[in-house]
C-alpha cells in the first residue's frame, strides 16, 4: 500500500500532480451540476473543491500550480476573444451602442460600489484589504477572466515591496455564490419596481417583425408596375434604391432566368426579390405590388437551383461579396449568408468567413461551380487551426509584455497574459483573414479549449488558496466578503436596470440580457430563456458581452496597478 500512499503524498511527483487536478477538476465539474433552486454553480464549482483540496493538504509545488494557473488563463481568454472578435466591432452599431453604454456603466458602478464599501467597511490602513476587495469584486460579477488579470497584476505590483501576495481568490470565492442568486435577483427586482408585466413584453416582441428586421432577410414576389423601371438595368435600379437588395429571379415573358447586372427590367415584369425585412414597404413602393403566385420555371430549358455552400476554402477568407461578381461572372445569385446558425441578409459589403453557409441560386452547373470554389467540404472545418491559435498567443503574450510608463504609478503598466492575448485574439477574429490566417473554429472545439483552460485556471487558484481559506471565512473577514459581495452585486444592476426600462424603454427580456452579458454570467441568461419564447435575451446578451469581458479584465488591472501598488 506503500505506492498509493506516496502516490497521494508525494507532492513533487508528475503522477501525483495530474491525479490533484484530474480529481479537483472532475469532482468540482459533478457537483457543480447539482441545481438548487433550479440554479447551478457550474463549472466555477471547481475552484471551490480546490480550495478543499488545498485546506487539506492535497497540494502541488507552488511553481507549477503558478504556471498551469497562467497557462489556463492564457487558452481561456484567447478562446473568449476569438470566439467575440469577429462581432466585437458591430456591437456598436445602432442600438447597441446604448446598450453598451449602459453595460459600460454598469461596469464603472460595480467599482464606484467597491470602493464605497471598502471606504465604509474596511480598516485602510491594512494593505491586504483593497487586493482582497477586488477579488470579492470579481466574484460578486462572476467574473473568473477578471480575477486572473486581477491576480497577475498583483504579482507583478505586490511582491517586491509587500511580501507574500494576498490571496484575493478568498474573496472571489466567499462572494460567488450570492453572486450568481444576486444577478438574477436583482434583474427579477427591476421588473417589480418598475412595473414590468411579463406577457405584455413578450407581446411586443411578437408583434415585432422579426428579432432583427435590419439583418434579417425577407423574400417577397413583386410585379413591376412603375413605369420608371422600364428599360431600367439592374444595375441602375439597385443603385438608385441604395439598398441591400437582390434580385434572385426574374420572369420575363413566362421565361424565369437569373437576372445579371446589365439586364433589363419591363412594365409587367416580375421578379424574386431578397431584402432586409427593414427595407420591404419601400422596395415594394417603388417596384410595384407584391403577389401571391409560384414559380412556373421551364426546367428543360434552364433548371434552376438553389443549394447552400459552405465556405470552407482558405483563401475566401475576408472577400467582399459585392466584388466576387457572382450574377454577372459565374451566372448564380447568392441571397443569403448563415454564420453560427444565424441566417443573414446577403448585403454587398458583407464579408466572408470560413465556416460561413451561402445560399446560392443558379442552373446547376453553375452553383457547382461556385460550391467547388468555396470549397465545400464539411472535412476541412475538422482539421483544427492550431498554428493561428499558438500565433495569436505568441502575439499576445508579446503585446501584453509591453511596458507602458505612465506618471504616479509605481511601475510600469503592462496588459499582461490576460489583456495581452485578449485584445490580440479580438484583432485576429476581426481581421485575421488580412493576413490569411484561417481563424475559424467550431464552436465545439472553442469550448473545449476554453473550459479546459478555465478548469486549470481554477483548480490551480483553489489549491493555492485553499491554505488559507478557512482562517479567512472563520476568523478573518469572510462574512464581510459576503455581504459586500452583495452590495456590489445588486446595487448596479437595480440603478442601470431601471434606467434601462424607465429611460431607454428597452424591452425587459432585452435588459434581461444585457444585465446577464455584463455580469458574464450564463446562469442569468439560462434563467432569462426560461422565462422568455424569444431571441430578445440572447441577443442582449451577445450585443453587451465582448466589451463588456474586456472592460472587466481591463479595469481589474488598472484597480491593481493605480490602487494596490
Amino acid at each position: 500500500m506503500d505506492w498509493i500512499i506516496n502516490l497521494f503524498t508525494n507532492s513533487e511527483s508528475i503522477a501525483h500532480i495530474a491525479l490533484l487536478y484530474s480529481i479537483v477538476i472532475a469532482v468540482g465539474i459533478l457537483l457543480g451540476k447539482i441545481k438548487v433552486g433550479g440554479i447551478s454553480l457550474g463549472v466555477t464549482f471547481v475552484l471551490f473543491a480546490g480550495i478543499v483540496a488545498g485546506h487539506i493538504g492535497f497540494t502541488a509545488p507552488t511553481n507549477i500550480l503558478s504556471f498551469i494557473q497562467d497557462f489556463g488563463l492564457i487558452l481561456f481568454v484567447f478562446c473568449i476573444g476569438l470566439q467575440v472578435g469577429p462581432g466585437f466591432f458591430e456591437s456598436f452599431k445602432k442600438g447597441g451602442v446604448t446598450l453598451n453604454l449602459l453595460s459600460t456603466s454598469l461596469v464603472l458602478l460595480n467599482v464606484v460600489v467597491m470602493f464605497a464599501c471598502y471606504y465604509i467597511f474596511f480598516d485602510t490602513n491594512d494593505k491586504t484589504n483593497l487586493p482582497m476587495m477586488v477579488g470579492t469584486l470579481y466574484g460578486a460579477v462572476t467574473n473568473t477572466p477578471g480575477l486572473g488579470a486581477a491576480n497577475e497584476a498583483l504579482e507583478s505590483v505586490w511582491k517586491a515591496s509587500n511580501g507574500a501576495v494576498p490571496q484575493i481568490a478568498a474573496g472571489y470565492a466567499c462572494a460567488y455564490p450570492l453572486g450568481v442568486l444576486g444577478i438574477i435577483g436583482a434583474t427579477i427586482a427591476v421588473r417589480f419596481i418598475t412595473g414590468t408585466k411579463l406577457e405584455e413584453e413578450e407581446e411586443e416582441l411578437n408583434e415585432e417583425e422579426g428579432e432583427n428586421i435590419h439583418t434579417k432577410p425577407l423574400q417577397m414576389h413583386l410585379k413591376v408596375d412603375n413605369t420608371y423601371l422600364a428599360g431600367r438595368t439592374v444595375k441602375q435600379i439597385n443603385e438608385f434604391l441604395n439598398r441591400d437588395v437582390v434580385f434572385s429571379r426574374l420572369l420575363h415573358e413566362g421565361k424565369v432566368s437569373i437576372p445579371s447586372s446589365n439586364d433589363v427590367f419591363q412594365m409587367g415584369d416580375e421578379v424574386l426579390v431578397v431584402c432586409a425585412a427593414v427595407d420591404a414597404e419601400a422596395i415594394k413602393a417603388f417596384i410595384g405590388p407584391e403577389i401571391a403566385k409560384t414559380w412556373e420555371e421551364d426546367t428543360s430549358t434552364q433548371p434552376l437551383i438553389s443549394k447552400r455552400i459552405v465556405i470552407t476554402n482558405p483563401s475566401m477568407n475576408g472577400k467582399e461579396l459585392g466584388k466576387m461578381h457572382f450574377s454577372s461572372v459565374y451566372g448564380v445569385t447568392v441571397t443569403r449568408v448563415s454564420r453560427q446558425g444565424m441566417d443573414l441578409f446577403a448585403s454587398r459589403n458583407y464579408r466572408f468567413q470560413v465556416g460561413d453557409k451561402i445560399l446560392v441560386v443558379g442552373a446547376t452547373d453553375n452553383v457547382n461551380r461556385i460550391a467547388d470554389l468555396m470549397g465545400n467540404s464539411l472535412k476541412r472545418l475538422d482539421a483544427p487551426n492550431i498554428a493561428t491559435i499558438f500565433i495569436g498567443i505568441i502575439v499576445g503574450i508579446l503585446f501584453g509584455s509591453i511596458p507602458f510608463t505612465i506618471p504616479g504609478m509605481p511601475v510600469p503598466l503592462k496588459l499582461g497574459i490576460a489583456g495581452g492575448p485578449l485584445i490580440i485574439a479580438i484583432l485576429i477574429g476581426r481581421y485575421g483573414h488580412r493576413m490569411k490566417l484561417n481563424t475559424y473554429t467550431t464552436n465545439s472545439a472553442n469550448m473545449m479549449l476554453r473550459e479546459i483552460g478555465l478548469v486549470l485556471f481554477l483548480a490551480s487558484v483553489g489549491v493555492k488558496a485553499g491554505a488559507h481559506f478557512w482562517d479567512t471565512v472563520v476568523e478573518g473577514d469572510g462574512l464581510m466578503y459576503v455581504m459586500t459581495g452583495f452590495l456590489i452585486t445588486i446595487i448596479p444592476i437595480l440603478i442601470i436596470g431601471v434606467i434601462a426600462r424607465m429611460k431607454f424603454k428597452f424591452n425587459y427580456f432585452t435588459i434581461m440580457g444585457m444585465l446577464a452579458g455584463t455580469c458574464t454570467d450564463p446562469p442569468a441568461l439560462a434563467y432569462a430563456n426560461s422565462v422568455c419564447s424569444r431571441e430578445a435575451p440572447a441577443i442582449g446578451y451577445s450585443t453587451v458581452y465582448p466589451l463588456s469581458m474586456f472592460l472587466r479584465i481591463f479595469t481589474a488591472q488598472l484597480i491593481v496597478l493605480f490602487c494596490c501598488g
